[in-house]
């Protein structure tokens, strides 16, 4: 019998992935500083807002303090200036801020903190260091973005509060000067960048939209509720798209990527008919 050779394959491993480039620490606190101080300023313009709508000192610096959540205070401040009921206002700004929760599920693994920290770093969850922190590649970075920006952006943010309540009597009419639009001008300019797809593009211009049609018809604060529906519109939609297309006529049934491709084309490549045999 002839002999029988064992053939042996050997595969090679795939290579591991590429590390992420590390990021140094100067870089990370440069940026830090950057996004805490810029967001941080417009401390000033809800400050004047705050108290231009008659809030004291004090709500206007507790509000800062212990809110600590922006684009629900602007809300809360701006509801309020509309002449909007105080339970809207508040249910408005509750919701509004409700969206940190959903920040804070994915921060906590990726900081890692103990479960003794974690109600204090709770109360730096926004907008702003979730972004720097998720911008890093290892958890110490992440640390540190989020240390740096949430001490900064925390401390600026009431000491600007603290001034704009203070200066208010000096500007005068608040309305008159536009510090109302600060708040949503800084939200937008975050949001912006964020927006990379059209699904992305389309879901923020349809929540525009509905603020708009509804903000001369519902009571204040509420509009901006509704304008949260524009998001699960557009993926219906989506959905709904990317299932007819599946579905075309004429796209023919998927290839079983077991089966042998069947040649087009070549009638020589062809198997053989009973009238090729003839």
């Amino acid at each position: 019998m002839p002999e029988q050779t064992e053939i042996r394959t050997t595969e090679r491993a795939a290579p591991p992935p590429p590390a992420p480039p590390a990021t140094s620490d100067a870089a990370v606190i440069r940026d830090a500083l950057g996004v805490g101080i810029a967001v941080g300023l417009s401390g000033f313009a809800f400050g004047v807002t705050s108290a231009g709508v008659g809030l004291s000192l004090v709500q206007t610096c507790a509000l800062s303090l212990l809110v600590f959540t922006g684009a629900s205070q602007f809300a809360l401040v701006g509801a309020l200036a509309a002449g909007g009921n105080p339970l809207t206002a508040a249910a408005g700004a509750f919701f509004l801020g409700a969206r940190n929760a959903f920040y804070g599920l994915r921060l906590s693994a990726v900081l890692g903190y103990r479960a003794t920290v974690k109600p204090f770093a709770a109360h730096w969850v926004i907008d702003e260091t979730s972004a720097v922190t998720l911008a890093q590649p290892d958890r110490r970075t992440a640390r540190l973005g989020f240390t740096v920006t949430g001490l900064t952006l925390y401390v600026l943010w009431n000491l600007t509060t603290l001034a704009g309540a203070l200066g208010a009597e000096a500007l005068g009419d608040t309305e008159a000067w536009g510090l109302d639009a600060a708040g949503p001008a800084v939200f937008l300019a975050l949001l912006a960048p964020m927006l990379k797809d059209t699904v992305e593009r389309v879901a923020a211009g349809l929540a525009v939209v509905l603020v708009m049609v509804t903000l001369p018809l519902l009571p204040t604060g509420v509009p901006v509720l509704v304008s949260a529906l524009a998001a699960p519109a557009v993926l219906v939609v989506q959905g709904r798209r990317g299932r007819g297309t599946a579905q075309e006529p004429g796209a023919g049934p998927a290839h079983d990527a077991g089966a042998p491709a069947r040649p087009e084309g070549n009638p020589e490549s062809r198997p053989a008919t009973e009238e090729d045999r003839a």
